[in-house]
């Protein structure tokens, strides 16, 4: 393999995709080899994010096989979503969205839901593993994830990774990576915005919405790029859309629907749904079958259609509507007791989601579409004028972008970047984080301990850099519970990473503590130094490094609201 080769992997929802560089050359898609049937083998510039999981003999011996692989344990992509169109209770699907459900234990088997076979970090591995075939050797390998995942989602995703042979996974965010794609496809980036612009890049794939604000600087006399916002998680995309066309549909049939044949339809409306929206695209409607109750071949089918104007209304009324600029989502009462599932937004409206973020953001001047939904310019279109009528004024489309590909190739643009070939976009922290050490002072009746807060990462500290820290060592408790007391100040911007603040000043808050148990050693209290880094993703990494090798890791958000 060449050096200085990078692969971006698009881990979506809905769909994968794969893009690389060789030595700085020009970012290029990826073919991914798959099944579509029994014994087809075809390589295609998508890999569709479907596990089926296929019976003993539910295929002729052989027909499953893949070049590296003679017996598969399941069927993946194409093929996989096909078949388990026909067969739900085998199809396996959105497992990036139960990544990020902290509600439930991601690592146990919860996929399928009508026979848990997997967990959603083995069917994320699952798909990595199938990906890792479209390169040979070690590249650097960038893997994309929604902005607003939290630590606990991108340790898993960094897992999963680790699970397919993939040694040092780099994260990334996906509106991030659409941007740099935006700036790889166009030279002339510098010409087509100025200093003082703010780009809203708004992110609609199968299972999340995504918004960032990315603001354009000046530094002696070059324009920076800069993340300043970041929207919340939202979980809600494709996968509410379609299950909405669903319901629509199964109103318009004399049969009434059980829980399987609903989910079958789902799937069903979400593949008429792409075919309404397609380009050039101008039949009435489409038709959906799916199976019945009867067993035989006329009887046993019911048959529809979704027709565009219902599309059109769900899409205008239900998910995006006009709404003012001080709208809030709307946060519906649960029920105590609930079903075992995804975490979905109550409130669907995609265009009360974005009025929220532009409110608390700052207004954009730009705007850059990602994500497999805004294919349909219905979509874009109600968006452009929600924002016209919140801004006063049309707010300037960024334009020319691949909807499909572009935050694979995007993360592969990152790669050359992180290796001094491209335009990195800056995340600097908002804050001056600290990490609580506490005093070795004699302890006295009814007063705690003496705490110390020692600077781990300075206000202002670009995301995706290592902080070098005092060669001072510090006593770290393991094999109990114990906690990490974390601290923060918005006005202290001149402290530098090991600068110990004793006592601590009322300008520092104190946030919510970590609670960890870490992995016993041989002495209950080790000495340690201390290491820290800030990802790409906003997550603080403290790294406890101990005698003989040994080193803990701790994980702290610095944008989360804590």
């Amino acid at each position: 393999m060449p050096p200085g080769r990078v692969i971006g992997i698009d881990l979506g929802t809905t769909n994968c995709a794969v893009a690389q560089s060789v030595e700085g050359e020009a970012v290029a898609v990826l073919a991914v080899p798959q099944l579509i049937g029994p014994g087809e083998l075809r390589e295609e510039n998508l890999f569709p994010s479907s596990l089926y999981l296929h019976g003993e003999k539910e295929f002729a011996a052989g027909s499953t096989a893949l070049p590296w692989d003679e017996s598969p344990r399941w069927i993946l992509g194409e093929f996989a979503k096909r078949r388990g169109g026909e067969n739900t209770a085998r199809l396996v699907h959105s497992a990036k969205s139960w990544l990020s459900h902290s509600g439930v234990d991601r690592q146990s088997a919860l996929l399928p839901a009508a026979a848990p076979a997997l967990s959603p970090v083995e069917a994320s591995a699952a798909y990595l593993q199938h990906l890792t075939h479209t390169f040979d050797g070690s590249p650097r390998v960038f893997i994309t994830v929604p902005a607003s995942f939290d630590a606990g989602a991108r340790a898993l995703t960094e897992e999963a990774a680790r699970r397919a042979g993939i040694a040092e996974p780099v994260l990334l965010e996906e509106p991030q990576a659409a941007f740099y794609a935006w700036i790889e496809r166009h030279p002339d980036w510098r010409e087509r915005v100025a200093a003082g612009d703010r780009i809203l890049v708004i992110d609609i794939g199968g299972g999340t919405t995504d918004f960032t604000l990315i603001a354009v600087g000046e530094a002696k006399g070059e324009l920076t790029l800069e993340r300043v916002a970041v929207g919340d998680h939202l979980l809600l995309g494709g996968d509410n859309i379609d299950l909405a066309l669903a319901r629509a549909v199964a109103q318009t049939m004399t049969a009434k629907l059980d829980a399987a044949q609903l989910n079958m339809l789902w799937q069903r409306c979400r593949a008429a749904k792409e075919k309404l929206l397609a380009p050039g695209a101008t039949q009435a409607e489409e038709a959906v079958t799916i199976l019945g109750r009867g067993t035989g071949l006329i009887g046993g089918t019911i048959k529809a259609a979704l027709r565009r104007e219902t599309l059109e209304s769900v899409l205008r009324d239900g998910f995006l509507p006009a709404v003012s600029k001080d709208e809030e989502p709307q946060r519906a009462r649960r029920a105590a007791l609930q079903e075992i599932g995804l975490p979905f937004e109550s409130d669907p409206r995609i265009t009360a989601h974005l009025a929220r973020f532009v409110r608390q953001a700052g207004e954009p001047t730009h705007v850059l579409f990602n994500g497999g939904v805004l294919h349909a310019p219905l979509v874009r279109d109600r968006i452009l004028e929600n924002l016209t009528a919140w801004l006063g004024r049309p707010a300037q489309v960024l334009s020319g972008e691949d909807l499909m590909h572009a935050v694979a190739r995007g993360a592969a643009y990152y790669g050359l970047a992180r290796q001094g070939k491209g335009v990195r976009i800056r995340g600097g922290v908002a804050r001056t984080y600290y990490i609580g050490i506490e005093s070795s002072m004699p302890a006295v009746p009814g007063f705690p301990a003496p705490m110390k807060a020692l600077t781990v990462v300075p206000f202002g500290l670009e995301e995706g850099t290592s902080v070098s820290l005092p060669a001072a060592e510090f006593g770290l408790l393991t094999g109990e519970a114990a906690e990490f007391r974390f601290f923060s100040s918005v006005a202290r911007h001149d402290d530098k990473p090991g600068d110990v603040l004793d006592p601590i000043p009322a300008e520092v808050e104190e946030l919510a503590p970590v609670e960890v148990a870490l992995p016993a050693a041989a002495e209950r209290v080790v000495r340690v130094k201390l290491e820290a880094e800030v990802t790409e993703t906003g997550v603080l990494q403290i790294w406890c490094a101990g005698p003989e090798d040994k080193r803990w890791k701790l994980e702290f958000n610095v944008r989360e609201k804590r």
